[in-house]
């Protein structure tokens, strides 16, 4: 008897283990992709306290960072490209934040656990000059990475409906 109650014993002991693995991943998922939102609504939020360090963070510091712009000349190609939009645009002084809402944001992990990609729905509410300057419905796609034990964006994509009116 007590040599079947070693096998048994040896089993579950395997099945708890696995279960707890299952547990642990699961909320590893959820702490990352509870992350990955913060690093998505701070990288459109900075803009309200014109906080250079924190949108810094939230971009690959990189040459092949990528940011498709729905107007051809606000696309970025590498990190120089859109430190040096963040500098000539957002922080001038006639550019001003007003409010953002970001919605139906789905987020997706690779089975590795190092790639995330995202879509949602962007109202992003600014002034030029003190006139309106909205993206309003605008389609919002983007890859992050996890660089360095913290996610970051390498490409993001923004774009409007064609058939909007």
């Amino acid at each position: 008897m007590k040599w079947l109650s070693l096998p048994v014993f040896m089993s579950l002991l395997i099945i708890l283990i696995g279960g707890c693995t299952t547990v642990n991943n699961e909320r590893n998922i959820a702490a990352d992709k509870e992350e990955i939102s913060k690093v998505i609504h701070n990288s459109i939020g900075w803009a309200m306290t014109k906080d250079k360090e924190l949108v810094y963070s939230c971009f690959a510091d990189d040459p092949e960072l990528f940011w498709f712009s729905p107007r051809d000349d606000g696309t970025n190609y590498g990190f120089k490209a859109f430190v040096e939009t963040t500098e000539g645009f957002f922080m001038h002084e006639d550019f001003k934040a007003v409010g953002f809402e970001v919605r139906e944001l789905q987020i997706n992990l690779s089975r590795s656990g190092d790639v995330a990609w995202y879509h949602a729905r962007l109202d992003d509410f600014n002034e030029w000059k003190g006139q309106p300057a909205n993206w309003e419905d605008v389609r919002w796609t983007g890859v992050l990475e996890k660089q360095d034990g913290r996610w970051v964006i390498v490409q993001m994509h923004f774009s409007d409906a064609s058939d909007k009116k």
